[in-house]
């Protein structure tokens, strides 16, 4: 692994600016919080996609109800759609090229015109040589993009955390980094790659394998945090392709790097590496509690951190695990500044860790798993569920509800409620703060309504298809898709009361989100931008807090 510098870094202290319209989505969740709620109203509650033109994937927009717009796609879209500066950014792969001149699998950030759904740019990320241990074929990219300002933030499907342009080449080569055209075509032995208005600009690239010698299982896809002049993301750091050994156990699973000019800025000193389940693909979120702002992830070894945001010098002492494991023989580096754990909290009770003495083998149906769903942030307490990499199949689950305010190791002590009925899960909840509920669904294709405050559950709804995104709760409305294709949506209330359900015609494995009254919902296929013109009031829909502090 190489040596990390220490890189200064700026004090979270300054007052914000907001650098977004107000009724953008300009980040995974919205805000800092990750709550996927949003205050917009007059949103529609049915919608009917179309039928596709006559030997073609474009859908005839005559023969839609409540659609805007509708872009088409690659062929497996697991990214998250961002909305900010009249633009939308979305992940997908490479099976509908926009470019001739790059065929084949690579991975693809897509920007599109948010007014009209007209193709503006795109970033072409070629795949890793060493393969779908790191890097599975077909994915597509599958960060959702954070926009602040003319500037965006993701992390790749190379496990890099990168910085882009929004305007793309369209205004020139912007930035230190300038080699375009020889990254669009890495390790594909072809010629360097030509350059045009539809490229995307690089402003600069964190390489985490190569800086932090982390070894990503399959795939990297946290969606990237901001607090400040910090970008945090998990290094998606995991086992080798013998589920069983972990190459790189002490490299990082969580850093920060300067958001100015990437350089790494901190990271974790949790010792998560020894005790990896399977692989790590969440995202961070964050919040201010007791006056200093702390960063929320969900480990790979099923535990839930709480960081401080501003990094500290390394002391030397040794890095205590915080479960039993395997020694770790590794000491805080007093040249290296470390994000430093200020809580913790175990997701897996006992009794999904042993049974009649005897441990409880991972990834058993009835045994523990890692986190992989988004910690959501809601009146000083932290909403997560546990789940495991889809191709596990089903399982137990467990969603908890922790108080933010406690330090140390919290297991015990910070629990204000939990909820068994879940399945294994690797959805992110939606709470609504005008009914006071929360939503969630599970892999096994069931959302279910519970009291925020209490844990009480109202209802269920059975899907009947595996989910892998989650719930958008707005308007008094709950949008939800499943692997099917089906579009739900349901009433957010007390009583269940289902609304309205159409097919989108490809699985939809992203979230939806709504930004400046339109709702967007990525299939496998085609971005659907849905839209009630006759009913939508003017975008005010997103007030600027909750808001992490930037300089």
């Amino acid at each position: 692994m190489k040596t990390r510098p220490a890189v200064c870094f700026a004090l979270l202290g300054a007052v914000w600016v907001p650098l977004v319209a107000a009724g953008d989505w300009p980040m995974w969740g919205g805000t800092v919080h990750r709550n996927m709620y949003s205050p917009a109203r007059n949103l529609p509650d049915r919608f009917d996609p179309g039928r596709f033109k006559s030997g073609t994937e474009d859908v005839d927009l005559s023969t839609t109800k409540n659609v805007k717009w509708v872009a088409k796609l690659g062929t497996q879209s697991y990214g998250n759609t961002s909305v900010a500066g009249g633009k939308v950014f979305v992940g997908t792969n490479n099976d509908f090229p926009r470019d001739p001149q790059h065929q084949g699998d690579r991975s693809i950030l897509m920007c599109f015109d948010e007014k009209t759904g007209a193709f503006l740019w795109h970033l072409v990320v070629p795949k890793l040589k060493s393969g779908k241990v790191n890097d599975w074929e077909n994915l597509g990219l599958l960060s959702s993009p954070l926009i602040e300002g003319n500037r965006l933030y993701l992390v790749t499907s190379r496990c890099e955390v990168m910085c882009l342009d929004t305007e793309g080449m369209a205004n020139g080569n912007d930035g230190p980094f300038t080699d375009e055209a020889h990254y669009f075509v890495k390790d594909t032995g072809r010629p360097p790659a030509k350059v045009g208005p539809h490229d995307a600009d690089i402003i600069w690239v964190f390489d985490m394998m190569n800086e932090l010698g982390v070894f990503p299982h399959n795939a990297s896809n946290s969606s990237p945090l901001i607090v400040g002049d910090l970008v945090y993301v998990c290094t998606s750091n995991g086992q080798d392709w013998t589920h069983v050994n972990i190459p790189s156990p002490l490299a990082p699973s969580f850093i920060a790097v300067n958001k100015h000019t990437g350089e790494l800025a901190g990271e974790d000193n949790a010792g998560i590496g020894p005790r990896i389940f399977h692989g790590q693909w969440g995202s961070a979120s964050a919040a201010e509690v007791n006056g200093r702002w702390l960063v929320f992830f969900g480990g790979g070894d099923g535990v839930l951190y709480a960081f401080d945001a501003k990094p500290a010098k390394g002391s030397g002492a040794p890095i205590e695990p915080v479960l039993p494991g395997p020694p770790l023989n590794h000491e805080e580096d007093p040249e290296l500044n470390y994000l430093k754990k200020v809580w913790w909290f175990d997701c897996n009770p006992p009794e999904y860790k042993m049974k009649d003495g005897k441990p409880i083998r991972y990834p058993d149906a009835d045994g523990p798993s890692e986190i992989n769903a988004t910690p959501v942030f809601y009146k000083n307490r932290v909403y997560v569920a546990i789940g495991q990499d889809p191709e596990h199949g089903e399982g137990v689950g467990r969603l908890v509800c922790v108080d933010a305010t406690k330090t140390g190791d919290v297991t015990g002590s910070a629990l204000i409620w939990e909820y068994r009925g879940i399945h294994r899960s690797i959805s992110t909840v939606s709470i609504d703060p005008e009914s006071g509920l929360l939503f969630v669904g599970d892999f096994s294709g069931f959302v279910h309504c519970l009291d925020a405050e209490t844990g009480k559950l109202y209802w269920t709804h059975d899907m009947k298809a595996h989910m892998w995104g989650s719930t958008l709760v707005a308007d008094g409305k709950v949008y939800v898709g499943d692997e099917d294709g089906d579009l739900v949506v349901l009433a957010a209330a007390r009583e269940k009361k289902l609304l309205s359900e159409c097919n989108l015609g490809a699985p939809i494995y992203s979230t939806p989100v709504v930004a400046n009254g339109v709702i967007y919902v990525g299939s496998n296929t085609h971005l659907y931008a849905f839209h009630d013109e006759a009913a939508a009031a003017p975008a005010t829909d997103r007030p600027p807090a909750p808001t992490a502090p930037t300089r």
